[in-house]
This record gives structure tokens, C-alpha cells and sequence, in this order.
């Protein structure tokens, strides 16, 4: 007797237990749990501790309400070009309502992988390659809206969609490959061309600074020689005022210049100025000899007045301008053929009466004197 009480307290103890932690759910943060009563949604458990009627309730698996994120690999699409891409997919989506979840839909993961599937054919479907690889963020967005609206009554919210990769054909990536090394090529070509001309033009402004800044230097050498020759030149003519220079003295400076005249390689004709001949006359004249012009009676009385009436120093002062001016005969019979002295006009050269023409050994004459 006493052995079946305690079997039946036994029973009785074990069945409270059972149905206290039948009774009793506990749910984690983020999930939700759907409880149905005799097969019909009854609640849905909030997170935390939760009480049902044990063997009546029935607790169904729990529902992850955070964010969720699912790949799609491999969605072969094709373009408005007719070309066929693979595109794959991430999408990003969080359960909103528990109930709608899993009463509305038997597996929405799948159903959004479909659903992202085919709103991707019909967005890209009206694109060209070219704007599928440079759209992104547009088919991003008009994908996002889509499976929003979609998957709302489902109790999901589609929060992000991206598009991870896009493998067009081989021959296309190929094709795109050649666009883009040429593309790369251009630009280098314009980058090196660009360079080119900068370089050009910064030479071409420093050659043109140079050139400003050495024409500055030779106008100020001009300008500085001409102001020292004008000094000179001034210098010497005020000297020779102030000297006050006779005719003679020309007449022999210009006799000294004769040879640098004629030295010319080129100088085959060049004319006298007449009034040089007087000044010749008198120079020759002055150098001459005793008995040389004159006749003989008036040389004997020249020449013994002029014993008379000169020192030695002047006889020596005579002799060396005598020795010079032999010198300077002698250079000009180097250098000079012959020293025509017309009175008239010459009808060979043209040449104004009163001014004497020399000619060089160009033309070949033997060196000749006419007065």
C-alpha cells in the first residue's frame, strides 16, 4: 500500500514538472516565436519569458528578426544588346512581421531569390551592356523598390540590394580589354604630347628672355662705344682747332694714310679730292731739293739765302722730314700703280676735272704719272 502511494505521488510530481516547463517558453532578444492552439495561430511569443497552455499550445520554430543577407551566384541575364551576362546579387532583408512570415509565404528566402531573379532579367532587359557595367547604383535602386513593394506582405522589408559582379563573355571582356589599353595609350599620348609642348614653350620664353636681355646689352654697348667716339672724336677736332694745322700738315697725314688706301684687296679705283694736289704741290715743294723746280740761277740765290738764314737744327729737322716723306713715296709706289691727276673731265673714267683718280695694278698697266 504504502509503495503505490509513493508510485503515484512519483507520477504526480513528475507530471507537474512536465507541465510547468511545457508551460513555460523562453525566446531570445531578435527572435519571435508563432504559438497555435489546436492547429490555429493562437499569439506569437515576445522575447524574453513567455507561458503557454501545455498539450493545447504548440510553440513553432523561432524567427530571426535581425538583418539578413543572402547571395545569389550565377543569374544569367540578357541585355538590351542581346549579350548574356552573370550577374550575381547580395541582397539584404529583415522579418518585420513573424506571423506574415510564416504564414504567408511557405519559404521566403527562396521566394526572394526567385523575385530578385526576375526583376533583375526585366531591369537589365532595358540596358545595354554598356550601361549595366556603369548603372549599378540605378539597377541597385529600381531592384530594391521592386522587391520592397513585393516582399511587403510577406512581413519582409528588403533594406539594401547589391550587385556584387557582372562577368560579361569572354570575347566581350576581351573586346573591353583592347578599348581600355587604348583608351590608357591615348591618354599617355596626349599626357607626353602635353608635356612636349610645355617644355617647347618654356624653352621658347627663355630664348626669348635671352634674346631681349642681350639685345639690352648690345644696345647699351652700342650706346656706350658711340658716346666714347663721339668723346674722341670731339677730343681730336678740338685738339686740331686749337693747333690750328696748315695745309702742308694735311697734305703729309694724308700721303701716311695713302698705303693703308691702296693695302685693299678690292680697291681697284678711288679719287683725290682736288684740293689735296695743291697741298701735294706744296709739299713737294717744301722736301724738294736745291736744284729740283727751279732754275739754276734762282737756286744759287735760294740756296744761299737759305744757308744764310738757317741754323743746324733746322737743316736736321729738314733732312728727316726729306727721309720721311721718301718713305712715304716709296709705300705708295708699293701699293699704287699709277696717280692720275686730271685738270679736265677723262673721258675713260669720268672723273670731274681738278680731282686726280689712282688705280691699282688690277687692270694690268704698267704704273704711269701724269700731271
Amino acid at each position: 500500500m504504502l509503495i503505490a502511494e509513493i508510485v503515484i505521488a512519483a507520477v504526480i510530481v513528475i507530471a507537474v514538472l512536465l507541465t510547468v516547463v511545457r508551460s513555460v517558453r523562453i525566446v531570445p532578444q531578435a527572435r519571435a516565436r508563432n504559438v497555435e492552439r489546436f492547429g490555429r495561430y493562437r499569439k506569437t511569443l515576445e522575447p524574453g519569458l513567455n507561458f503557454i497552455v501545455p498539450f493545447v499550445d504548440r510553440v513553432k520554430a523561432q524567427i530571426d528578426l535581425r538583418e539578413q543577407v543572402v547571395s545569389f551566384l550565377g543569374q544569367p541575364v540578357i541585355t538590351e544588346d542581346n549579350l548574356v551576362v552573370e550577374i550575381d546579387t547580395v541582397l539584404f532583408f529583415q522579418v518585420t512581421d513573424p506571423r506574415a512570415a510564416d504564414y504567408e509565404i511557405v519559404n521566403y528566402i527562396q521566394a526572394i531569390e526567385q523575385l530578385t531573379a526576375t526583376m533583375l532579367r526585366s531591369v537589365i532587359g532595358s540596358m545595354d551592356l554598356e550601361q549595366t557595367l556603369t548603372s549599378r547604383d540605378k539597377i541597385n535602386t529600381l531592384l530594391r523598390g521592386v522587391l520592397d513593394d513585393a516582399s511587403g506582405r510577406w512581413g519582409i522589408r528588403v533594406t539594401r540590394v547589391e550587385i556584387k559582379a557582372i562577368d560579361p563573355p569572354k570575347s566581350v571582356k576581351d573586346a573591353m580589354e583592347k578599348q581600355m589599353r587604348a583608351e590608357r595609350e591615348k591618354r599617355a599620348a596626349i599626357l607626353t604630347a602635353e608635356g612636349v609642348r610645355q617644355a617647347k614653350i618654356l624653352t621658347a620664353e627663355g630664348d626669348k628672355q635671352s634674346e631681349i636681355l642681350r639685345a639690352e646689352g648690345d644696345k647699351q654697348g652700342a650706346i656706350l662705344r658711340a658716346e666714347g667716339q663721339a668723346e674722341a672724336i670731339t677730343q681730336v677736332f678740338g685738339s686740331i682747332h686749337r693747333n690750328d694745322p696748315d695745309p702742308k700738315l694735311l697734305a703729309y697725314q694724308y700721303l701716311q694714310t695713302l698705303p693703308q688706301i691702296a693695302a685693299g684687296p678690292g680697291n681697284t679705283f678711288w679719287v683725290i679730292p682736288g684740293e689735296v694736289t695743291t697741298a701735294l704741290k706744296a709739299v713737294t715743294a717744301a722736301f724738294s731739293g736745291p736744284g729740283e723746280g727751279t732754275v739754276p740761277g734762282d737756286s744759287v740765290a735760294g740756296s744761299a739765302g737759305s744757308v744764310a738764314a738757317s741754323d743746324d737744327r733746322e737743316v736736321l729737322a729738314a733732312e728727316a722730314a726729306a727721309a720721311s716723306a721718301s718713305e712715304t713715296a716709296a709705300a705708295i709706289a708699293a701699293g699704287v700703280n699709277a696717280i692720275e691727276v686730271p685738270l679736265q673731265l677723262d673721258a675713260t673714267h669720268d672723273t670731274p676735272a681738278g680731282s686726280p683718280a689712282l688705280s691699282n695694278g688690277a687692270s694690268g698697266q704698267p704704273g704711269t704719272q701724269s700731271g
